[in-house]
């Protein structure tokens, strides 16, 4: 009876916070949809700058591939290739390609050579461009070779053997919403339900009434489950709206089993509770518990491989990511989305996350306890 008491409590004062209801019903709708369609790696119409100092038949004929191959906007040509430098400093284009005189003779004989000149301040962006402006040239010089061979009656002794042909798997039109959508889930998850719990509890000793709370009968772990029982339930309901909107609005393929991934996430939601907890035990004001709750969240989503493969950080700083539970979540809810995995496959990413929930959790629930005491 004093726990229901206390869950029917909590949920008056959750309905009657408006601020409350706004980050938990509203937040993590703005923040799927704006990271969803914002945080995207895939590189189109990137401005791009044309010296053809050759004007050939070849020459052209490049040009015209890169410009309707949807990646680049030729905004801006010249004669001279000394013009190239300024505009990449003028921001005028992002990927400069240099067409020196000789082209078409010296690719007909197998040894041509362009250049292309990258703004290196925005390195995803120029290095992604640049990727796809190379695999165009090559591709245009081994078309361009053939065809010479073929018109000169060399094509069968001097064509390659190899063949490359590749094959993306589970993502095969490599879309980066695919890898991306399915992390802001961490994200939203970390962000709207750590700051939620931490604050709810803050906000209750600043008004005054967590000592009158105390002062009843009620024991310290019934006052926890009154607590977070509400707030589960809020999390519950927003759980299943981002994982609807990431399946039907943002049409993310779901290849593994959809009760393995709404296990997971309430694994998740528990290490989110326990930071939360702990942040309120060590916070006297909302301010603080912001505060706090933002020195901890901006590591763990920084460190847990989000938006930066962890492959790529330092040496130094990637064990530093074994700690961080968001790392761990992330490789589960994308291997089950678009590979099918379960935990045949993910049993080790699933002991760690099931060991950073009951850990995290009880530690928290241990400090808040110790607190009230």
């Amino acid at each position: 009876m004093r726990l229901r008491s206390l869950i029917i409590k909590e949920f008056r004062q959750y309905r009657r916070d408006r601020r409350m209801l706004t980050m938990t019903l509203l937040a993590p709708v703005l923040q799927l949809t704006l990271l969803g369609y914002a945080v995207n790696l895939d590189v189109k119409d990137l401005p791009l700058a044309i010296c053809d100092q050759d004007l050939s038949t070849e020459s052209r004929r490049l040009v015209a591939e890169i410009r309707y191959s949807g990646h680049f906007v030729i905004g801006v040509t010249c004669t001279r290739a000394d013009e190239l430098v300024p505009l990449l400093d003028r921001g005028a284009a992002a990927v400069a390609l240099h067409i020196p005189p000789g082209f078409q003779h010296d690719l007909r004989a197998g040894r041509a050579r362009v250049q292309v000149l990258i703004d290196g301040s925005d390195a995803n962006s120029a290095g992604i461009g640049a990727g796809y402006l190379g695999g165009l040239i090559a591709q245009h010089g081994i078309r361009a070779h053939a065809a010479e061979l073929k018109r000169t009656g060399r094509l069968g002794m001097a064509l390659p053997r190899l063949e490359l042909r590749p094959r993306v798997l589970y993502n095969p039109t490599l879309e980066s919403v695919y890898y991306m959508v399915p992390g802001v889930l961490g994200l939203v998850l970390l962000v709207v339900m750590g700051t939620m719990s931490s604050l709810s509890i803050v906000k209750e000793r600043e008004a005054g009434t967590l000592e009158q709370v105390m002062a009843t009968p009620i024991r310290a772990w019934e006052l926890i489950l009154g607590k977070l029982i509400p707030y589960a339930l809020v999390a519950t309901g927003d759980l299943f709206l981002v994982v609807f909107i990431i399946l039907f609005w943002f049409h993310v393929p779901l290849r593994g089993s959809f009760l393995f991934l709404i296990a997971m996430s309430f694994a998740f939601l528990l290490t989110c509770f326990g930071i939360g907890l702990l942040v309120s035990a060590v916070s006297r004001t909302q301010q603080q518990a912001q505060m706090t709750f933002f020195l901890v969240a901006m590591p763990t989503n920084l460190l847990s491989g989000f938006m930066y493969p962890i492959a790529n950080m330092p040496h130094w700083m990637q064990p530093i990511t074994v700690f961080m539970p968001m790392r761990y979540f992330l490789a589960i809810i994308r291997s089950v989305m678009l590979k099918g995995d379960g935990l045949q496959e993910l049993w080790p990413e699933v002991a760690a996350l099931v060991g950073f929930a009951v850990g995290l959790l009880a530690t928290g629930a241990l400090a808040f306890r110790k607190r009230l005491q």
